[in-house]
């Protein structure tokens, strides 16, 4: 017998009923700070938590970056046009608070790294730089992007990933202590964070395990 379920037409919903019920159910999730530069070159460091990797031949990342409460683009989307290079810079435990004060809607072409003294790196094979803290880095460049209503989506090709060091358990077979990233992912809409630091594994089982009840 399942628990007792309470079912939202999200259809029939406005945006924020919406918003406040996908958030509060999807969770955690990943935080993309994402880096772009403006056509004057300027850099906007923004947060996103609507983030996912979405697979790994070619590896491809997306990312929703909404809009403005005035119904215009967030300066994000305005400086991914097509084929446009950023960065993803995953957010650990010590960055939180830094990552929280981009957020900020700062005015048009001010650059929130240059007012809140977050210092970059320069990238390897992307124009744009990144977060010199952050402790994993996706280059990336924008593969495709989809519009569906209010929502657009961006598609983008991992074209590099910068590790901190000390997570790198053997770099030539690729094996990297996850956890010692410390990274973080928001719980709910409005505030709310987890770390990655309580976690567990279950073994994957194969059809033939399966069949002898293993």
């Amino acid at each position: 017998m399942r628990d007792p379920q309470t079912y939202f037409d999200l259809t029939a919903l406005p945006h924020a009923a919406r918003y406040k019920l996908v958030t509060a159910s999807v969770v955690p999730r990943p935080i993309a700070w994402v880096c772009t530069l403006d056509t004057a070159r300027r850099v906007n460091l923004a947060p996103f938590s609507f983030f996912g990797l979405m697979g790994s031949d070619p590896p491809v990342i997306a990312f929703a970056p909404g809009h403005r409460p005035d119904g215009t683009l967030k300066d994000t989307a305005l400086n991914i046009p097509s084929g446009a290079d950023f960065t993803v810079n995953l957010v650990s435990r010590a960055l939180a608070e830094q990552m929280n004060a981009t957020a900020t809607e700062f005015p048009h072409g001010v650059s929130e790294t240059e007012v809140l003294g977050i210092e970059l790196s320069a990238g390897v094979k992307v124009r744009t730089p990144s977060v010199s803290a952050s402790p994993a880095v996706l280059e990336c460049r924008e593969a495709q992007t989809v519009q569906v209503g209010r929502t657009r989506i961006i598609l983008g090709e991992v074209l590099g990933l910068r590790l901190r060091s000390d997570a790198i358990l053997d770099a030539e077979r690729h094996h990297i202590d996850t956890a010692a990233l410390d990274l973080i992912g928001r719980m709910g809409g409005r505030g709310g964070y987890a770390t990655t630091r309580d976690s567990f594994e279950i073994a994957r089982v194969s059809f033939e395990e399966w069949q002898k009840g293993l």
